[in-house]
């Protein structure tokens, strides 16, 4: 899989930060990179699925449709990120700061799972979208250049054929990260 950056984090960002806008209908101006979607800005969870709409129409992928503890239970066992009570377990707190990068997210053991989405902000959707594009290969496989290109800044194709990219949908490139995390630090 190709890791050259064809689109800028600051390009990913700032349209992450578009679809948040006309998704909550509020100005586009008043969204930071770190606003939190639902302290912040006042998302809620339909919005979430309004607002990967809109990135993946501007880029051309398919995001994540299940959260990474949804993923964590389907793999790894009911109970292993969320309790019987609703409650994050420590795991699941000890992954979601691994996916974040170690930045302290505001979250401990015990808390509601309903808590969760409150982590999510524009940086970390912006990652989101960031992975699945990184996950365009790394020849054409119409025509084996390796020449992609964003002509109009957001849709990737090869600077050869005109053949439009394809990426790894977010539910696959979420569970490829989870097997990485549990082979290398045995979590579940």
């Amino acid at each position: 899989m190709g890791n050259a950056v064809i689109i800028s984090e600051d390009k990913v960002i700032d349209a992450v930060k578009q679809a948040i806008a006309e998704a909550l209908e509020i100005d586009k101006s008043t969204i930071g990179s770190d606003s939190s979607l639902i302290r912040d800005l006042g998302a809620e969870s339909l919005d979430f699925l309004d607002i990967n709409y809109r990135l993946e129409q501007t880029f051309g992928i398919k995001m994540a449709r299940h959260t990474i503890l949804e993923h964590v239970e389907e793999m790894f066992g009911e109970e292993s990120a969320i309790d019987a009570n609703g409650k994050l377990t420590k795991k699941a707190v000890d992954l979601l700061e691994m996916r974040f990068d170690g930045a302290e997210i505001g979250l401990a053991p015990g808390i509601d799972v309903e808590e969760a989405p409150s982590i999510i902000t524009v940086r970390s959707m912006a990652r989101g979208v960031m992975d699945v594009l990184a996950s365009v290969p790394d020849k054409c496989p119409a025509c084996g250049n390796p020449s992609w290109t964003a002509e109009d800044g957001a849709h990737i194709k090869c600077g050869s054929c005109g053949e439009q990219a394809v990426f790894t949908n977010g539910d696959d490139l979420m569970k490829a990260w989870l097997e990485k995390v549990q082979e290398e630090k045995k979590l579940f």
